[in-house]
């Protein structure tokens, strides 16, 4: 069974990852073959850490000045649901890009999540 604290701990990595530009800490916080990230709710998602850290590495060399808040929404089970705001600049353009999203986490263990869903809107004007 998931904690609040548990999932509070995990998402705290999940921001530190982003911020810090880390794919490969980012794809530590899932389970190594079996994990399931799906970016959208219509795209195949990315199978595995080596897949989901291919996916963020190439996601996060095109932001800088990357500051992303959560807050916890609900946990019950082994599900964690959180609402989340991140800012960056865009590379190359060096444009303000504001991401709000929901996001649900499925976990196989309290440190490892095995299902990762996420759905963000984008709005790319000063902030």
């Amino acid at each position: 069974m998931l904690t609040r604290n548990a999932f509070e701990t995990w998402l705290a990595g999940y921001r530190a990852a982003w911020e810090n530009k880390d794919a490969n800490a980012a794809a530590s916080l899932f389970t190594a073959e079996n994990a399931e990230y799906y970016w959208t709710p219509y795209d195949p998602p990315q199978r595995g850490r080596a897949e989901i850290a291919a996916v963020w590495e190439n996601a996060v060399s095109h932001q800088r000045d990357i500051h992303m808040t959560y807050e916890v929404l609900a946990v019950e089970g082994s599900r964690g649901i959180a609402h989340w705001h991140t800012n960056f600049m865009a590379l190359p353009s060096e444009e303000p890009v504001q991401l709000d999203g929901i996001l649900v986490a499925e976990f196989e263990d309290s440190t490892h999540c095995r299902v990762f869903r996420e759905w963000w809107h984008q709005a790319s004007k000063p902030y």
